[in-house]
């Protein structure tokens, strides 16, 4: 099974010791995002897990800690973006936050660090003439350290529209987003970068730009080192490519604080799900209750139930 570490969180950034110690102890309890009361419990050992993507805007926090992931195959999906504190108060200094990449790539891989640029949105500010300086910036620095960028555009979901409302940003029109795919491509191009798009509704294959899957068969396929064929993922958008995966995170607990974050309602809500933290606990915030009622979750391993599929296909 592919484990999802995580879409709803930074759990490298903010929650790698709780990590380490689910990882160390076996097993972690996940609650039903729409009832936490149900909890599903993820085994975590190298029997179960095919592969863990990791999401972070931060991985300092693991980087000396990558021997404890020794037995286990993963990838990172990176976040790195051009916006500074008024949109995202709790990022690091960007400087860090691309030592600290360019460390993790020297240390897994660059076919293992997929660099993200993403949500791209225009304001006064932030405009199309800055992406495009800020984009060639961070792909001159981040040369031969990666080979994969991943892009998408803002969605200005309820939540969404409310947090970035001081930000004023611009609505997006069909040739802001060619436009700016064009000289994206371009500057890919030039550093040996490859450019695809996250949970795109718009096609750019005419600018060398194709559909990605954030949770990429392809690339797991790589790793394992053996073929794998994952359904979609039908628990995400429809133009999303991602393949089946068990997300362990639990949204309201980011502490970036970036305002176009779907994964965060607000602020106070972070902060109270982030004073239940304790990284001894099986759940990410809070303690097991009695009742909760906790469910096993079956994780087949890829490899295990490719061959039974191909066992049953000759008979």
């Amino acid at each position: 099974m592919i484990v999802s570490v995580s879409r709803r969180t930074d759990i490298p950034a903010f929650y790698s010791d709780w990590f380490f110690n689910r990882l160390h102890e076996g097993f972690v309890d996940v609650p039903n995002p729409f009832n936490n009361k149900q909890i599903s419990r993820i085994h975590l050992s190298p029997n179960t897990v095919d592969c863990f993507v990791f999401w972070t805007k931060d991985a300092s926090p693991m980087l000396n800690r990558l021997d404890e992931l020794k037995g286990y195959n993963y990838y990172f999906q990176y976040t790195i973006t051009p916006y500074g504190k008024d949109v995202e108060p709790g990022i690091l200094n960007k400087k860090k936050v691309l030592d600290t990449f360019k460390e993790l790539s020297k240390a897994i891989g660059k076919n293992k660090v997929i660099l993200r640029y993403d949500p791209i949105f225009f304001n006064k500010k932030y405009t199309f003439n800055y992406h495009v300086r800020a984009f060639e910036n961070l792909c001159k620095k981040l040369q031969g350290y990666t080979e994969k960028c991943v892009i998408s555009f803002i969605d200005l979901y309820k939540k969404t529209e409310r947090n970035t409302r001081n930000l004023h940003i611009t609505k997006l029109e069909d040739k802001d987003v060619e436009n700016i795919s064009l000289e994206f491509s371009k500057i890919g191009e030039r550093y040996g970068i490859v450019i695809e798009t996250c949970s795109e509704k718009y096609s750019l294959e005419k600018y060398g730009i194709n559909h990605g899957k954030c949770i990429d068969d392809k690339l797991i396929s790589q790793i394992l080192g053996f073929e794998i064929d994952i359904e979609k993922d039908p628990n995400q958008r429809e133009e999303c490519g991602c393949v089946k995966s068990i997300d362990i995170g639990e949204y309201n607990t980011c502490n970036h604080h970036c305002l176009y974050c779907y994964a965060n309602f607000n602020y106070e809500q972070v902060q109270k799900k982030s004073k239940l933290h304790n990284p001894l606990s099986s759940l990410l915030t809070g303690e097991l209750e009695d009742d909760m009622k906790i469910t096993v979750r079956e994780m087949p391993k890829l490899k295990q139930l490719i061959e039974k599929i191909k066992q049953h296909s000759l008979f």
